[in-house]
């Protein structure tokens, strides 16, 4: 029995409480897939062009990043349960709003709230569940990285289920799911300990001098932008109708599940962290292009093909993040998210401008450069990482070490 499956035994024995936050999660990610079927019909139902309804992913994440310089500040004031319960009412009101717009600029608006909601409550819910799962880090990231990648399978089927029907249906449904995550919470989530040391709004900031994790930062920056060209741009050049889109990403989305939870680690564990990653991104890059430059079908597939690649870059990452620095993790975190989700906003913005700039398939040239932009910074900034990379190896081989025990 090897490490994983020691992590994934614990994974399964874990307190209500981290199952409560762990749903809540798998419903936030699912908001940022969600409109990624109904992008066309939005457009339609709203008489917008593709680069104005790109604009619910940009002010999404636009908001969410700036957020995350607050994220640590509220919840080292408050607590971690009352800001994800904050986060969660942010959710669901502003979703429920989404529901009832009848302007682009509208849904844009609600869509900003949306993000801030989310961004309190994913950057907490990721502390919460490694403070309160049973079986250590190890289990807790892969728990979270269980629920980001089911979430991001499901948004996509529950955008194009509900959005067949209409376009405002899956805010609406995102609304009441995050209601039900709102009640579980407060039945089985207990007030989390406070940090000894108050957040203030300059700490993650300051954090980022640490070279090591602002080589990460600046790598997902890159990546995030790739990611993010094929998850708000890519509806709008297989232009399918809700269902066969939405079937085409839930197909990508569990990729990206399977990825990130049962194939990175194993990876990482057999080349190492920094090889694998930098391995990914060149693979994404290749992967981009083709979708750019091939037929449908083969953009179809490339679309799919692509979820593999995210899912292994978000589980390393992830962990570079979390352990690269000595600043605690909740600010080591917003420090790094607050740099990449400004990629996030910017993807889903400029790629349909190129695209009118210049043809369809100078967005994917972008996008494969960014991604191998990444995958430079990993190799150039190998030795401020190279210290995470080892620190994560020995840890893998302990791992082993106390499963062969254990078993």
């Amino acid at each position: 029995m090897d490490a994983f499956d020691a992590g994934a035994g614990s994974l399964l024995r874990q307190p209500k409480a981290v199952w409560a936050t762990a749903g809540a999660s798998v419903v936030a990610f699912m908001g940022i897939g969600l409109v990624d079927p109904i992008l066309p019909s939005i457009a339609q139902g709203l008489d917008a062009t593709a680069s104005q309804v790109s604009l619910l992913f940009t002010s999404y994440f636009l908001i969410t990043a700036v957020a995350m310089l607050v994220t640590g500040f509220v919840s080292s004031r408050i607590g971690g349960r009352k800001t994800l319960l904050l986060g969660l009412a942010f959710v669901v009101v502003f979703a429920g709003l989404a529901g009832t717009s009848n302007s682009v600029a509208e849904l844009v608006g609600f869509r900003a709230g949306w993000g801030l909601g989310n961004a309190l409550f994913v950057s907490t819910a990721l502390a919460v569940i490694v403070g309160a799962a049973a079986g250590g880090s190890a289990a807790a990231i892969l728990l979270y990285e269980s629920a980001l990648g089911l979430g991001m399978a499901c948004g996509p089927l529950l955008g194009a289920l509900l959005g067949d029907a209409n376009w405002r249906y899956p805010f609406f449904g995102t609304a009441f799911l995050m209601a039900v995550g709102f009640l579980c919470i407060t039945v089985f989530l207990k007030e989390q300990p406070r940090p000894a040391r108050k957040t203030s709004l300059l700490d993650p900031l300051k954090a980022l001098g640490h070279g090591g994790l602002a080589s990460a930062a600046a790598s997902a920056f890159f990546y995030n932008y790739t990611f993010f060209t094929v998850l708000a741009f890519t509806p709008f050049v297989l232009n399918m109708t809700p269902y066969k889109s939405g079937a085409v990403f839930f197909a990508w989305g569990v990729l990206l599940a399977v990825f990130s939870v049962l194939v990175a680690p194993r990876l990482q564990r057999r080349f190492g962290s920094l090889k694998v990653l930098g391995g990914s991104l060149v693979l994404l890059a290749v992967d981009v292009l083709a979708l750019g430059y091939g037929s449908h079908a083969v953009a179809i597939v490339c679309t799919i093909l692509s979820g593999a690649f995210i899912g292994v870059n978000n589980t390393v990452y992830t962990e570079l993040a979390l352990g690269v620095s000595d600043a605690p993790r909740p600010v080591a975190s917003a420090g790094y998210n607050f740099v990449r989700w400004f990629a996030a906003a910017a993807a889903p913005y400029f790629a349909p401008k190129i695209e009118e700039w210049s043809d369809i398939h100078m967005p994917f040239v972008v996008a494969a450069v960014t991604a191998v932009l990444g995958a430079l910074v990993v190799v150039v900034r190998r030795n401020a990482l190279t210290h995470e990379a080892e620190e994560l190896e020995s840890k893998h081989a302990t791992e082993d070490s106390v499963a062969v025990f254990v078993n």
